[in-house]
């Protein structure tokens, strides 16, 4: 990366001045915006911090599925999941409190639990706030950069379905067989938090995504303040496209299909999109078809058409599922920042 020299103390040891001069490296690196939430978010957060700890992560509220449902439910806080797993992301290195935190309990009343909602919700009932216990458990892990809830409000996702009908919550929109034709927030106007929109104005790079198109990413700029501080941001902007369609919520999608609910629901908010082009495994790809799911076909000329830049790579990290390469997909966002200044 392309980063400003800074006075440092000489220090004898050769090993200690090469580890110290990597973290400050680290340190100087771009202020860097990431809005989304779910397992994508959390995924690009792992490969970012490497090259910044200017880091701040703008996570979506609206989840209602799984341990994070039942403690909104029971307990009246906000979904502490996508919050803890970028707060485990952007730690710095793995330790047993990590592990721990992610551990999900398989019996009894707790079963389908994470520990880690647990505890954030102990810890926001003790310090008197959600924000605050987002606070606290960040200083215990000693995380790279910042994780902030897009709004403090409870907010519910709803859908208007090309039939006309709607549906509300996260859930039950995943499980819709009918082409979304807009999202909104319940209730509409949402107050954002004032560090959030902060973090976007002073940002030199900003990223949506990838995670579940209109649930994660779009659940964010709909916050009140959220896409306009984007589109006055001096920050470059890019989207970065899934790589395999969602049933229920994008089904038969291409790029400029998830390109172009962002654009109608936030405005020209984004200068580059950044595609996949690896092929999964035929055997991968086989699974994710029996269940509904393709890879999302990147339409070149039709993206054009929305004035972005489009940024090809081979991003998959080849596991037993199809996502993306947290290091190849921050090495690209990185690699368009150094082109630009």
């Amino acid at each position: 990366m392309k980063l400003k020299d800074q006075d440092s103390s000489m220090l004898d040891d050769d090993i200690i001045t090469s580890v110290n001069d990597a973290t400050k490296c680290v340190q100087k690196g771009p202020k860097i915006v990431v809005i989304g939430g779910g397992t994508g978010l959390s995924t690009v957060l792992k490969g970012i911090k490497e090259y910044s700890s200017n880091v701040t992560a703008i996570v979506t509220v609206t989840d209602d599925g799984g341990s994070s449902g039942r403690l909104k439910e029971d307990m009246g806080i906000l979904p502490p999941g996508d919050i803890r797993n970028c707060i485990v992301a952007l730690a710095d290195k793995e330790s047993l409190m990590e592990r721990v935190l992610q551990y999900r309990f398989k019996n009894g009343d707790l079963a389908g639990h994470s520990f880690g909602n647990l505890f954030l919700a102990a810890i926001s009932e003790v310090c008197g706030s959600f924000y605050e216990g987002i606070k606290v458990l960040s200083e215990i892990l000693a995380i790279r950069g910042r994780v902030l809830p897009s709004t403090l409000q409870k907010a519910e996702i709803a859908a208007e379905l090309i039939n006309g009908e709607r549906v509300f919550g996260e859930c039950n929109i995943s499980k819709s067989s009918k082409r979304i034709k807009r999202v909104f927030l319940v209730p509409r106007e949402c107050s954002p938090l004032p560090e959030a929109i902060d973090a976007i104005r002073e940002a030199d790079i900003i990223a949506l995504g990838p995670g579940s198109l209109y649930t994660s990413v779009i659940s964010n700029l709909l916050v009140e303040g959220i896409a306009d501080a984007i589109k006055k941001s001096k920050a470059l902007k890019m989207y970065i496209c899934n790589v395999m369609t969602q049933p229920g919520e994008t089904d038969g999608y291409t790029a400029y299909d998830h390109l172009k609910a962002i654009v109608d629901h936030a405005g020209d908010i984004v200068d580059y999109i950044i595609v996949n082009t690896q092929r999964p495994p035929d055997s991968l790809l086989d699974k994710y078809n029996k269940k509904g799911a393709d890879v999302v076909a990147v339409n070149s000329e039709e993206l054009k058409q929305l004035g972005v830049e489009l940024i090809e790579r081979e991003l998959i990290l080849e596991t037993d599922v199809v996502r993306h390469d947290p290091y190849k997909l921050a090495k690209a966002i990185l690699e368009i920042w150094e082109n630009k200044i």
